[in-house]
């Protein structure tokens, strides 16, 4: 777990797996950041991005490429558009709900475990 401070207290924190444990990753060796929140005061001045760089300069030491899920609801909206302007893209997998992927036409709520899964390069595999 990563964790940003200002003025002596928390301003953010993000934590990445070395390995993805559920999701379509799972298992396959690619690090998955999760968790991931700056505290109210602190977004818009930096906090988020400079945890996400750190994040994505230890999951690139680890592998060619880092995974995250990402909420459908406008909670998420935010999230959303900051992966990808960070060049994540989604991974094709479809929609997930609960840690299993969503068929086609089923039912769900669009709470906090309907997600989609990005994956963003890192560096060129070798």
């Amino acid at each position: 777990m990563l964790i940003a401070e200002q003025c002596d207290e928390v301003s953010g924190y993000v934590t990445l797996l070395a390995n993805a444990i559920a999701g379509p990753y799972a298992e396959r060796n690619i690090p998955e950041i999760v968790d991931f929140n700056v505290l109210i005061k602190y977004q818009n001045k930096g906090t988020g991005s400079k945890l996400m760089d750190v994040a994505e300069s230890l999951a690139k030491e680890m592998s060619d490429s880092v995974s995250l899920a990402v909420g459908l609801h406008s909670g998420y909206g935010t999230a959303q558009r900051m992966y990808m302007k960070r060049g994540y893209v989604p991974d094709g997998s479809g929609v997930w709900y609960k840690e299993q992927p969503l068929e086609p036409y089923t039912e769900c709520v669009n709470d906090d475990d309907l997600v989609l899964f990005f994956l963003k390069k890192l560096r060129e595999p070798g």
